[in-house]
């Protein structure tokens, strides 16, 4: 068994951002040559999020839209009074998606279906550079 590691910088926009990481996540697993294994991918953060998705447009705004009914933007969050930071929703946004995901390396590739990719998204308010680190655990 080995572990491997490694991590990326990203600039978002605001509120939701998105990146497709998949590319670089095949790349580091190829670079590992682990055959089979358990990849953890983790956004450093508590107004952020890593799910998967078809990154497509149409599913983006989607996403965007369930989002906004779920923990619409000019909400009444409590988080907003106490800090003064309007980005109440953001926490309870990511919350929801969740700031982590695991996935199993099997064949040297990760075990993704073909329209399904790995997006990391900025739901603050503001642009943010997000810190991604990801652990590959296989043989």
């Amino acid at each position: 068994m080995h572990t491997w590691e490694t991590g990326w910088t990203l600039r978002l926009d605001a509120e939701f951002g998105h990146h497709d990481l998949t590319p670089e996540l095949q790349e580091f697993v190829r670079g590992c040559g682990a055959a089979t294994g358990i990849l953890t991918v983790q956004l450093v953060g508590s107004t952020g999020a890593i799910t998967t998705i078809e990154y497509e447009p149409g599913a983006l705004e989607d996403l965007r839209g369930a989002l906004e009914r779920m923990a619409p933007v000019d909400g009444d969050y409590a988080h907003n009074a106490r800090w003064g930071d309007g980005n109440g929703f953001s926490h309870v946004r990511s919350a929801l998606l969740k700031t982590g995901l695991t996935l199993p390396v099997v064949g040297g590739r990760l075990a993704l279906g073909t329209w399904q990719q790995v997006v990391i998204l900025n739901l603050d308010n503001r642009g943010r550079a997000r810190e991604v680190m990801a652990l590959l655990v296989g043989e």
